[in-house]
This record gives C-alpha cells, structure tokens and sequence, in this order.
C-alpha cells in the first residue's frame, strides 16, 4: 500500500504596503511589496521558524512624532520589525538579511532611495545583523516577494517605472498585475 499523497498548502499570499511590517512562522505565507524609492527589509531566522518584511518610505526617524506615520520611517519600522521577530522566538546573531528597493525612480527629485539604502545597510551594521543580500539602488521600481520561514525571494523588475510605482508602493495591489520585465530569484 503507497502512502497517501500530500499536497502543499495553497499560499498565503501578505501584502506589506508603505508604512506596514508582517511577520510569519507558516510556510505557506508569501509577503510581497511594491517598491521604487522606498525599502523593504526581509528578515529571518532558519533555526526560530519564523520570518518578517518590512516597507519604510523615508530613513531614520521622527522620535517627536509617535503614531501611524511613525512607521515610514526606517529607525521605527526596523526596530517594530526586529522587536516582533523576538516575540516569535528569533534572535539576533541568528538573523540574515536581504534588503530591496532604493531606486531612483524620478530623475530631478531628491535620490531619497540612495538615501534609504544607505540607513538600511547602516543601521544593520550598527545593530550586528547579517546582511546576506538583496538588491538595493538602481533605477528601476521592483516587486518582492518573500517566504519568510524558507528565506527564498523573488524580485521582479517592473516595466513601467515612474508615478505610477509610486501610487502602487501606498496602496493594496488591484486585481491586475503590472507589466513585469525579467525575474530573479535569491535564495
């Protein structure tokens, strides 16, 4: 008698928008995101189980200014990130990195994504947190997407940057996907 066939679980598909962090110990949870300028964090630890992404729109941070708008900032949306991480039983030396986003998506306008890249890449330094890859800079607005518990992500480059990745890094995603030009996985 063969054993019965199992089937993996239908995916659990998480949207992070600007502003936003998730966090997750199921394998059967996708996190994805929108970024041009902004960064997303993707974070975990192997040995704990779990994982988390985050979304922040601008670095460091407004410690005078606590609430909602709290979270576009970098200083905050790591540390809420790394914070929820703990609580889920993931520790420090354990965790490995990858970072996304950070173009430069309109030309004439402040590089606040080189901004953003550089905080990101600093404040893991500071903190002793692996940085183990990703794909920063640049000038062309990606979709991420992360299973945290495997680690595994998928960036795929859209095909039109400008205004409209802008609107779509604040907003759920509609039902149709943008044109999607090339993907990449990172393991």
């Amino acid at each position: 008698m063969n054993p019965p066939q199992t089937f993996p679980s239908r995916e659990r598909r998480l949207h992070v928008i600007q502003g936003e962090f998730a966090v997750s110990d199921d394998p059967a949870v996708v996190m994805s995101t929108i970024l041009g300028s902004c960064v997303a964090a993707c974070m975990r630890d192997e040995e704990a189980g779990v994982g988390g992404m985050n979304h922040f729109l601008l670095p460091g941070g407004r410690q005078e200014q606590p609430g909602p708008d709290a979270m576009r900032y970098g200083v905050q949306s790591m540390e809420l990130l790394l914070n929820a991480l703990y609580r889920m039983g993931a520790r420090r030396e354990r965790l490995q990195v990858k970072l996304f986003g950070g173009a430069r998506v309109v030309e004439g306008l402040s590089d606040i994504g080189l901004q953003n890249a550089v905080f990101a890449e600093q404040f893991l330094a500071s903190e002793g947190i692996s940085h183990i890859g990703g794909s920063l800079r640049g000038q062309r607005a990606r979709r991420v997407q992360f299973w945290p518990v495997s680690g595994r992500v998928r960036q795929m480059a859209l095909a039109d940057p400008g205004r409209s990745v802008l609107e779509a890094e604040q907003s759920k995603p509609a039902v149709a996907e943008p044109a999607l030009q090339g993907a990449v996985e990172l393991f």
